[in-house]
């Protein structure tokens, strides 16, 4: 079966008066139908950019300047800018970091969820809209939706403003949802909840997800599959099992070693030693070698390609070729 969305070799560059930022650089993925792919890695390593390009959201001075996207076959890169508004929002839904910020401040936040309906479907009357909206709201557990959909968003709570844009996301029923942090500004108590949520909702409408996310521990619970960037390179992918019990990649591993040990709270954080790389660098050798244990003289002239393991798991590591 196809992929529902494939993404190959993709370039993303940055042009500033300084030079050119490499964002993005022959980054390659797919993600099945109602499947959980999730990409995890420090910030700044290309994820939000990833997700952005996907939906053609790469602004000036930004251009995506290689590679192809495919959603169902169709060629994302060479739609007109309508057919892509009209994929937006309907076929492909996006969760912003910020849900406060994302919402009108000025509008009722039920109006908000209707209006996404109204959008994509102007033979729908406005009266329908809204009890469809007030459904959904329901639906991603808002008590009494009929009143909440009255309120404004400086009026709710940081988790309820979360499930509204839920809501409005997948009142469409996506076949793709992209969610970039979306636990990242709420409690650890919210968060399971909306977690919780997340996954009952996404089986019922039977969408497919990007997770975008720097907790492991999110990606674990969550995700399928999990991708792993750094410094605008796919450096790690494969089933969730995979790559947290069997990390191949030097950077995941390194990146495992930095979450809390919950079990021993006495044990000290550690954290990975140097820097992220420059992206303004010519990307012509592995960019994790001057942080990495195991770097070899080959790992510093020549930029290392995908190796194939096992089962899907794939690893851009001279050390598994």
């Amino acid at each position: 079966m196809k992929p529902l969305l494939s993404v190959e070799n993709l370039n993303v560059r940055f042009h500033t008066l300084r030079g050119a930022v490499h964002a993005l650089n022959g980054v390659s993925f797919h993600i099945n139908r109602e499947e959980i792919l999730g990409i995890a890695g420090e910030s700044g390593c290309g994820k939000s950019v990833t997700s952005r390009a996907i939906l053609r959201l790469i602004e000036p001075p930004g251009r995506i300047e290689g590679g192809s996207i495919h959603f169902e076959g169709r060629d994302i890169l060479g739609m007109s800018i309508a057919e892509i508004r009209r994929m937006r929002g309907k076929e492909i839904s996006m969760i912003m970091q910020e849900p406060k910020m994302s919402l009108n401040p000025v509008m009722r936040v039920g109006y908000q969820v209707a209006e996404t309906l109204l959008i994509h479907n102007p033979s729908l009357t406005r009266q329908s809209a809204r009890d469809q909206a007030a459904d959904m709201l329901s639906e991603v557990g808002i008590p009494d939706a009929g009143s909440m959909s009255q309120r404004y968003p400086h009026q709710l709570s940081g988790g309820m403003a979360q499930r509204v844009m839920i809501a409005m996301m997948l009142v469409t029923r996506p076949k793709l949802l992209i969610a970039d942090e979306p636990t990242s500004a709420l409690d650890v108590t919210i968060q399971a909840q909306i977690l919780d949520l997340f996954k009952g909702l996404i089986k019922d409408v039977r969408t497919s997800v990007l997770m975008i996310t720097h907790d492991l521990g999110v990606m674990a619970e969550t995700c399928d599959r999990i991708a792993v960037m750094y410094a605008g390179n796919m450096v790690e992918i494969g089933s969730v099992r995979k790559v947290l019990k069997s990390p191949s990649h030097p950077y995941t591993r390194a990146l495992l070693k930095t979450v809390p040990d919950n079990a021993n709270p006495d044990t000290p954080l550690l954290s990975i030693r140097g820097n992220v790389p420059s992206l303004m660098e010519p990307q012509n050798s592995c960019m994790f070698a001057p942080r990495c244990d195991h770097v070899m003289d080959r790992c510093r002239h020549e930029k290392p390609h995908m190796y194939d393991l096992q089962e899907g798991h794939r690893v851009a590591c001279f050390l598994r070729g």
